[in-house]
């Protein structure tokens, strides 16, 4: 039976981590045709099924789930081993942690994090890319990251450790210049009925949308949702055009947008995790020490 080389690995990871082969195809920056040929003759060598397909979607077999494990290890392995050789020959290929945020943790916990761990490590390079949670999940998976600060939850998260950064309670972003903007004291959900809303769509902060529709529901309105955003730094922009109110997690005000008031909420409600979540068994020294930060600062 012949062995997988790298690139037969590297075409079935990336069809594995998407289940769709036309988004495997652009990742790896080739044609739909030549990837399934590639696959099908993996299993044709394989002797087994990896996937099986249908019109609708692509699943993968339990034969294709063992590979897929093996495969990410192999890969990490191989990482590891080009940049031991390449410290080892004094090269200079620096050390690496590429790490995907969503905006709400550039508003808490990342600043401290970075800050604490360039102190420790100055030496290791960090690539990091503004991503939604849905996307960084896809990319941890697909070993495009090593580290993800997501919310929760995400698709494939099983596949994740993590450690809980930021734990957010929820406060009402109002124009400055709306009724209630000044008001002392904590302010009722219920006070807001009739009001329009700007939201983010569930389907890219199912968390965050679910406390705030529970919050809603909590205090018998009903959601007018005017405007939908995926960025909460859009959401807040758009609250001070005066396009709506918001609730927001309360770390959202660091961002000092003009035209905002920020006002508690009298309403009991969960509070929102940000997660820092990274592939199991997937870390280096390097990573470990991030780790090691981050519940530092958790803690």
């Amino acid at each position: 039976m012949n062995v997988p080389d790298m690139r037969q690995l590297r075409y079935f990871m990336a069809v594995a981590e998407r289940l769709h082969f036309g988004r495997a195809a652009e990742a790896l920056h080739i044609s739909q045709p030549p990837l399934s040929r590639a696959i099908r003759v993996l299993e044709d060598e394989l002797g087994v099924t990896l996937f099986t397909r249908s019109r609708r979607r692509v699943a993968l077999t339990p034969a294709g789930e063992r590979l897929l494990d093996e495969a990410r290890r192999l890969s990490s392995q191989l990482e590891r081993a080009v940049q031991e050789v390449r410290s080892a020959a004094g090269g200079s290929a620096e050390e690496r942690l590429r790490i995907g945020f969503v905006s709400l943790a550039d508003y808490g916990v990342l600043p401290e994090l970075l800050k604490a761990y360039k102190t420790a490590r100055p030496g290791v390079q960090l690539a990091l890319r503004e991503m939604l949670s849905p996307e960084q999940a896809v990319a941890l998976a697909a070993d495009e990251l090593d580290f993800g600060l997501l919310l929760p939850p995400v698709p494939g998260s099983a596949r994740f450790e993590h450690l809980v950064v930021q734990r957010e309670r929820f406060v009402a972003a109002l124009p400055s210049n709306h009724r209630l903007a000044r008001r002392p004291g904590r302010l009722g959900l219920k006070e807001l009925k009739g009001e329009p809303f700007v939201m983010i769509p569930r389907r890219i902060a199912p968390r965050l949308y679910d406390i705030v529709a529970q919050l809603a529901t909590q205090a018998g309105i009903t959601l007018n949702v005017a405007q939908e955003a995926i960025q909460m730094q859009t959401v807040v922009s758009l609250v001070s055009s005066g396009l709506g109110a918001a609730i927001v997690p309360a770390s959202v005000a660091n961002l000092g947008r003009r035209g905002v008031a920020y006002r508690e909420l009298a309403d009991r409600h969960p509070q929102l995790d940000v997660w820092l979540a990274w592939r199991r068994g997937a870390l280096g020294p390097a990573a470990l020490e991030l780790v090691a930060h981050a519940r530092e600062l958790a803690g």
